[in-house]
């Protein structure tokens, strides 16, 4: 068996912004999918896929403005995918031509079962088309990276035949993707080796891996991969993507570094060596996990490794007997090492602007100058009602002010009446995005019921709730509570966020967030009035 290819570091290539975005319900907008890729670069990933630029006119001009914002000199490689299609490949590289540093990432089919069902092609042609659209690629950026989808059911011989051939073409990382989440770790490893073994020209490429999770054996995979070669790994943070999801970013980041002894080896290396296998800022993974949950709906369950809210909790006394003696007795990583820190702001509500704005700069928020104010007034808000605020009250506050969709209808009042003896009933006034304030009025099962049927009797806007949690951020009774709702309107589901310490100002709040992204998802509001719209939307339902 051949040795693994010495390369310094594994690389990690984060298709949050791609794939992650596929999953239902994780649909961003492009000041949204900025506002990750910025803090993708702070958290020191290789390569961020930024997107599909082929696949709408949003993709397009997501991925033209990560290029410009995020894909600076000192700054990540920008990466779109495309098809083994021309027009694919020419919007890509449209789109990525702002990047210091630009990938296209193109893919082709490579089972029987897609061949024969999804294709209609026979192997010859996919080849060929292959080793076109990789050349094709290459004529307009240097870095290529290619793709057999359904690579783990593909036959060996052909998969060896495509990838020698993509690699002729000038495809510089070869990506190898479990498209269906169907191999073992052994399996996965075994692919790998037999690349490495059965590609002649395989050392022309880094060899990368792309996996789905539908057997909770994703992880696992990407680290047998590894061992056998693979030096490029695709994720996700928080691991969401299509079905159940890909392989976790921070899971993966942090296998590497809590037993870099054992994989040391595997990478060339000394047991001993203390260098990083990988570029990541450990200490940026915890923000950039719950920027990415704020923002698409989707919530970390407690017991996820690394950031689920009880990584780092024990409950067993003889658990907390060792901790209390020694924290290794029952950790093998510290809480500080991901940024999950206790530490506490320590401005008040006589602090000034400048102090607050280093605070946010402290920690990782560079503001517009019309974003400080917006966040600095709810600070202050904060502060009035709370002894203390914490950094992650201060990151909550900012997120939910500044990362917010399309204001198409605010929330201007919610007053509720309820009790264990009273009917629950709230009243609430919307502005309209005609700038009307509407009032309404309902009761339900309960105060939140109450809000929300309110609410949909002012926008009329046809919708099912799917999904409603509240979670705390802080302890103690002052404790701001973050709301996410996921709802469905004819065809797509839709998110939806917000913090307040007012739990039912929180609801509403979020209710109307979500329902602003399906409003602006399913109406022009610069062509036709809110009342038009209004009427439409009450005939269709």
């Amino acid at each position: 068996m051949n040795t693994p290819s010495s390369h310094e570091r594994i690389i990690i290539f984060d298709t949050t912004l791609r794939d992650g975005e596929q999953c239902p319900g994780a649909t961003l907008n492009v000041d949204e999918k900025l506002a990750i890729a910025r803090q993708l670069a702070r958290l020191g990933v290789d390569v961020i896929e930024a997107g599909f630029a082929f696949a709408s006119p949003g993709d397009f001009e997501a991925v033209q403005k990560i290029a410009q914002s995020v894909g600076t000199e000192d700054g990540p490689v920008i990466c779109s995918l495309a098809r083994a299609i021309r027009a694919d490949i020419e919007a890509a590289a449209e789109a990525l031509k702002p990047a210091a540093h630009s990938r296209i990432h193109t893919f082709i089919s490579t089972s029987d079962i897609h061949l024969e069902y999804q294709l209609k092609k026979s192997r010859s042609e996919v080849l060929a088309i292959a080793e076109e659209m990789v050349a094709y690629a290459k004529s307009f950026v240097d870095d290529v990276e290619f793709s057999p989808m359904d690579a783990a059911r593909s036959d060996p011989a052909f998969l060896y035949q495509v990838l020698e051939r993509a690699i002729a073409a000038g495809a510089k990382t070869i990506n190898i993707p479990d498209t269906v989440g169907y191999l073992t770790p052994s399996e996965f490893g075994d692919m790998i080796r037999g690349i490495r073994e059965n590609v002649p020209n395989v050392e022309q490429a880094i060899i990368s891996v792309h996996g789905h999770n539908d057997l909770g054996l994703a992880v696992a995979c990407f680290l047998e991969a590894v061992k056998n070669g693979a030096r490029q790994l695709e994720c996700t943070i928080n691991g969401i993507g299509e079905r159940a999801g890909n392989a976790a970013l921070e899971e993966l980041v942090m296998a590497l570094h809590v037993r870099r002894q054992y994989f040391n080896p595997f990478l060339g290396r000394s047991v001993d060596s203390e260098e990083p296998l990988t570029n990541i800022n450990t200490q940026e993974i915890y923000k950039t996990s719950r920027l990415v949950s704020n923002l698409t709906g989707m919530l970390v369950q407690p017991n996820k490794a690394i950031v689920g809210s009880n990584a780092f909790a024990h409950e067993s006394g003889i658990h907390q007997d060792g901790m209390l003696k020694n924290k290794q007795t029952y950790e093998i990583m510290d809480a500080q090492t991901i940024g999950l820190t206790s530490n506490q702001l320590v401005l008040g509500k006589h602090s000034g602007r400048n102090a607050f704005r280093t605070r946010l700069r402290d920690l990782g928020f560079d503001l517009s100058e019309q974003e400080l104010n917006k966040a600095f007034v709810r600070f202050k808000e904060l502060a009035d009602k709370k002894k203390e605020v914490t950094d992650r009250d201060l990151e909550a506050i900012v997120n939910d002010e500044i990362q917010q969709a399309p204001e198409l209808f605010r929330v201007e009042l919610v007053q509720v009446s309820c009790g264990n003896n009273a009917c629950p009933t709230a009243t609430v006034t919307l502005r309209t995005p005609d700038g009307q304030e509407l009032t309404d009025a309902a009761t339900g099962t309960g105060p939140v019921d109450a809000v929300y049927k309110a609410i949909n009797r002012v926008v009329n806007v046809p919708n099912q709730l799917i999904e409603f949690s509240v979670q705390s951020v802080t302890a103690g009774i002052d404790a701001i509570g973050e709301v996410t709702i996921r709802l469905r309107g004819r065809d797509q589901i839709f998110s939806g966020h917000a913090a307040n310490t007012d739990i039912i100002v929180a609801s509403a709040q979020a209710y109307v967030n979500a329902l602003n992204r399906l409003f602006a998802a399913q109406h022009d509001p610069e062509r036709t009035s809110y009342k038009q719209q209004a009427e439409v939307a009450s005939v269709q339902s």
